[in-house]
């Protein structure tokens, strides 16, 4: 579709009520001087001073909201639509394509949705990936273990312990057990879909969607064999279909189970230029068996004795606060470069700073209502700390994994080595003491 020439660049941002990221892409966007639109799932308190600043989309209904998109396009061009998370993905990719804006593939963007297919398009473009079964929230896991999970199912290959249970659309490892033995398998199971259970509810109460197929990704969860090593993720950016790679983050805490919580992320990656290699070509393989071409993509990995092993990749950025570790060229955000992009501007030539960064996501203890932070003043005095956020205000209710969705928190460290950064991070996290309450 053309359109008329704009004065500057206008785009598109589409931002959850909850995220924790539109303040760095507007401060991104304001210094590179483009015009931002912001879509919401709510109606913003500027909307009537500013309606060509605003729009309000449901962004569980890619079509629909595609449909607000292209009505709103005829009386003020866009130049690029940016998702910043994982529920907008797929909106973005829809409406690019609509508008006929540089974007993947929408079954590409829909695959990075939904773990199930993810695996089931890797496998069918020859990407290894580890033995696999998709399961109901109402199948009964005593059934499952006695009748199917150590046998061949369908096409699929044959699970064993340990295994990972995993529901099929939800991020930050919510939801995801590990299961070493049967007994284990039926109690992660039941938990799991608890959980799926408990969302689909409060869904339907909303009314931000209507699960009720049974082949829904909201009442299906994902059983794969566990892969052991070491875990890292990989942050790049598709470039016509050519991933450069940003940055590796190494997370020095293990992550074996039987949760998942992320605590460490550290750049640069003190691994092998091997290692790091073949984290490369692992990222990139996948991207181009699932026709990923275009923007930022997220990836998490594990590498041990037989190589580099894709367990996610998703069509966005890091998620929470994290992208706040990354600088590019003379102090360039993840956001600004991601724009740049997404706007048709060159961003080859940015390599991120050579000093070491560093975010600890503070861990949730237990399950309760915050009552008080203490030591914070403590935290940002230790030698390298640079920001310290506590982003759960008091009062607020704190759970943890795997049904939690929310850190109490993150802690960022600049220094001159990642050795350094892991130091910082980890005494601040020692100063800081939270007051749970029942």
């Amino acid at each position: 579709m053309q359109h008329q020439t704009l004065e500057k660049p206008r785009i598109l941002l589409l931002l959850p009520t909850r995220t924790y990221r539109a303040t760095d892409f507007l401060e991104a966007a304001l210094k590179l001087d483009v015009e931002v639109v912001v879509a919401s799932e709510e109606i913003a308190t500027t909307a009537d001073l500013s309606p060509r600043h605003t729009l309000v989309l449901d962004f569980s209904t890619p079509t629909v909201a595609t449909e607000a998109i292209l009505e709103f396009n005829h009386t003020h061009p866009l130049t690029a639509i940016v998702g910043v998370d994982d529920d907008t993905t797929l909106l973005a990719t829809t409406a690019s394509e609509a508008l006929g804006l540089p974007n993947n593939p929408v079954a590409s963007a829909k695959a990075t949705r939904n773990k199930y297919l993810l695996r089931q398009t890797l496998a069918e473009n020859g990407v290894s990936v580890p033995a696999y079964h998709r399961f109901s929230i109402y199948d009964d896991p005593a059934e499952i273990v006695a009748d199917r999970l150590t046998k061949p199912y369908s096409t699929e290959m044959s699970v064993g312990f340990p295994c990972i249970i995993k529901p099929l659309s939800l991020s930050a490892s919510r939801g995801v057990i590990r299961a070493n033995t049967p007994t284990e398998f039926i109690e992660a199971f039941q938990r799991t879909t608890k959980l799926l259970h408990a969302l689909k509810e409060t869904a339907n109460v909303e009314g931000t969607c209507n699960p009720d197929a049974l082949t829904h990704p909201s009442q299906q969860l994902l059983v794969e064999d566990y892969i052991p090593g070491i875990e890292v993720a990989l942050e790049g950016i598709l470039l016509d279909g050519q991933l450069k790679t940003l940055t590796i983050f190494d997370k020095p805490d293990p992550l074996e189970g039987p949760f998942f919580e992320e605590t460490l992320y550290i750049t640069p990656s003190r691994l092998s230029t091997t290692i790091q290699k073949a984290l490369h070509r692992a990222t990139a393989e996948a991207a181009d068996a699932l026709g990923l071409r275009h923007g930022p993509v997220h990836a998490e990995l594990r590498y041990n004795d037989t190589g580099a092993h894709l367990i996610e990749i998703a069509a966005r950025t890091i998620g929470g606060l994290c992208a706040r570790t990354l600088r590019f060229g003379t102090g360039m955000s993840l956001e600004e470069l991601v724009i740049r992009h997404a706007i048709g501007e060159p961003v080859e030539m940015f390599q991120r700073e050579q000093r070491a960064a560093g975010v600890m996501m503070i861990p949730v203890p237990k399950a309760g209502i915050l009552g008080e932070v203490r030591g914070e003043t403590a935290a940002r005095r230790v030698d390298g700390i640079v920001e310290v956020s506590i982003t759960i205000p008091i009062g607020g209710e704190v759970v943890p994994l795997p049904e939690g969705a929310r850190y109490l928190g993150f802690i960022f460290a600049r220094a001159e080595t990642p050795e350094i950064v892991e130091t910082a991070l980890r005494e601040a996290h020692q100063q800081l003491e939270f007051v749970i309450l029942p």
